[in-house]
């Protein structure tokens, strides 16, 4: 009887962790689009969502997801060191695929009625990526300008208005790659769209 227990604990603890596993491990090719839709399949249909509802282009979302978190489900900021040595307090309370900041979420989170969306989960995450962007084309931004997009994902409409990331050049040249990132994205995706199109009566 004991052994019979034993053995179910441990398979469903196997079980879990492969979930876990699964459910975390980032895309096996993150530099092509395609790619990541074709072994994603939920990504692809998270994605296509978004763009629905907010109107965010899925290259433009990618690469901002690719950009904060490389695609990790558990990222996290680094720590700060204490004494130049022990690891001390996070520098924010970013989490998940989207690195969303605690109070920014739980803005999303009372404005769109999804009380139970989880940053590590990627639908969610997409979704509330394409909730801020909205904001941000309601302001006149151009939809495919992942660039200016970035920025005020960084700093705030606020801060992006008072042009506050011109004195962090470091963020400007994140920003730049996460145009790079989306106009490459954007012409590997009008390659295989159809093709992911027809395959998504399959997919779900």
């Amino acid at each position: 009887m004991m052994n019979t227990r034993l053995l179910k604990t441990s398979f469903l603890i196997i079980f879990l962790s492969f979930l876990q596993s699964c459910m975390t491990t980032p895309p096996e090719n993150p530099d092509n689009i395609c790619l990541i839709f074709e072994e994603k399949k939920s990504w692809y249909k998270a994605a296509m969502n978004a763009e629905k509802r907010w109107k965010i282009p899925p290259y433009v979302l990618m690469s901002i997801v690719y950009q904060e978190s490389s695609y990790k489900a558990d990222a996290k900021p680094e720590r700060e060191k204490f004494l130049w040595v022990f690891p001390g307090k996070r520098k924010s309370s970013a989490v998940g695929y989207s690195q969303a900041l605690t109070m920014t979420w739980d803005d999303y989170k009372d404005e769109t009625g999804n009380s139970r969306a989880n940053r590590k989960n990627f639908s969610d995450s997409a979704d509330f990526i394409g909730w801020y962007a909205s904001k941000g084309y309601y302001q006149g931004f151009d939809r495919l300008d992942a660039r200016s997009l970035y920025l005020a994902y960084h700093e705030g409409y606020g801060g992006f208005k008072k042009k506050t990331y011109r004195k962090k050049p470091w963020l400007i040249k994140v920003a730049e790659r996460v145009q790079t990132r989306s106009t490459k994205y954007q012409q590997q995706y009008w390659t295989c769209a159809k093709e992911l199109k027809k395959k998504r009566f399959y997919f779900f």
